[in-house]
């Protein structure tokens, strides 16, 4: 089968693999839909470390194929969503109502067992996040899939998987964003998107988008920004002009830069909420006089995946998007085949696409 493998940093391709079936507690998935994430593009280029080589993509939806030994929660022919962050449901995290945060296994490019389903001329091959969907077929742990409804879009369940939870969770689990609140989001990608119609979701009065991108900066006005800054302004100022000098109430890191998240905690007012949603460099750092964070009870918080349960936030924002209250359709500003990823990934280079998302057939 086809799959796109990053084969070390800044190379990646189209090749042949080879997949093994299912093991017990594993789900063979026929993907339909592919969202190309900047997470994606953070292996590739290595912002994050991965072990190579690997099968990139972890934002999908498919069908059920095949299932392994003990599968209960999903059978062949079922529409899955597949969450990159598994839900065992059995060590601390999960217990303690936090699996954004479970450690069933460690990310090293292997399934549970420690082993890889995907080969190449008797090479093992890794797979992104226990998942690795930009190919024609996945195993995935059944820790990380949930059945859908059938008539739910494929391209809109693909989102679901990180971009959509991660932005609207940040929001309403992370933040717990009120009803008339101010809002300010850095970073109006698709993740950054998602915020600001997490933001409109929440009851945010006044929502405010900063982006470098004129066009960024009208889509997120499209998805429920209220106002936007000049990009060649000082975006602090700005900020505190739009709330009567005060700051807002939330300010949302969603680029993954240091130098942002300081002026994120700059933009919010006394008392404000900074949250950290991009990731960045290992060696990204961001530094704040101490006295600052006491003087004004400010308070930092990082966000990982939208402190989502996807068992329970999926079908939730499916249903609010099957109520048209969530808009999915319009992230999706450019569809790609297969063959066609290499160029997504260039396109997202350039931040051409809300989200871009292959179909497969």
């Amino acid at each position: 089968m086809k799959a796109l493998v990053a084969e070390e940093i800044d190379r990646f391709g189209l090749t042949e693999v080879e997949l093994d079936p299912p093991k017990a507690g594993e789900v063979l998935v026929k993907m339909k839909a592919t969202g190309v994430c900047h997470s994606d593009l953070s292996i590739v280029n290595g912002t994050i470390g991965s072990a190579m080589p690997v099968v990139l993509g972890h934002e999908g939806a498919g069908i059920v194929e095949e299932v392994g030994e003990g599968v209960t929660n999903v059978a062949p022919g079922d529409h899955v969503a597949i969450s990159f962050i598994p839900n065992c449901g059995e060590c601390v995290h999960c217990v303690h109502h936090e699996p954004y945060l479970c450690n069933a296994s460690p990310q090293d490019g292997n399934l549970f067992d420690g082993t890889t389903r995907v080969h190449r001329d008797g090479e093992d091959i890794y797979v992104m996040s226990f998942t690795g969907l930009m190919a024609e077929r996945a195993i995935v742990p059944s820790a990380c899939v949930i059945a859908i409804d059938k008539d739910i879009d494929f391209k809109a369940a693909a989102l679901v998987g990180c971009g959509v939870s991660t932005g609207v969770g940040a929001v309403v689990h992370t933040a717990k964003v009120e009803p008339g609140s101010s809002v300010a989001v850095f970073g109006c990608g698709g993740v950054g998107l998602c915020v600001i119609q997490g933001a409109r979701l929440a009851g945010a009065s006044k929502i405010i988008a900063v982006d470098l991108s004129k066009e960024k900066m009208e889509l997120a006005q499209k998805f429920g920004a209220t106002d936007g800054i000049d990009p060649a302004g000082d975006p602090v100022k700005q900020i505190q002009a739009l709330t009567g000098g005060l700051g807002v109430d939330y300010a949302f890191e969603v680029v993954g830069s240091g130098k942002l998240v300081e002026q994120c905690v700059k933009a919010a007012r006394r008392g404000g909420e900074t949250i950290i949603v991009g990731l960045g460099r290992m060696e990204d750092e961001f530094k704040i006089r101490q006295p600052i964070m006491v003087f004004t009870s400010k308070t930092l918080k990082g966000s990982q995946y939208g402190e989502t349960d996807f068992k329970v936030d999926f079908p939730k924002y499916l249903e609010l998007y099957r109520q048209g209250k969530l808009d999915l359709d319009s992230l999706v500003t450019r569809t790609y085949t297969l063959d066609e990823a290499p160029q997504a990934f260039e396109d997202l280079k350039s931040g051409v696409n809300a989200r871009g998302v292959i179909v497969h057939d």
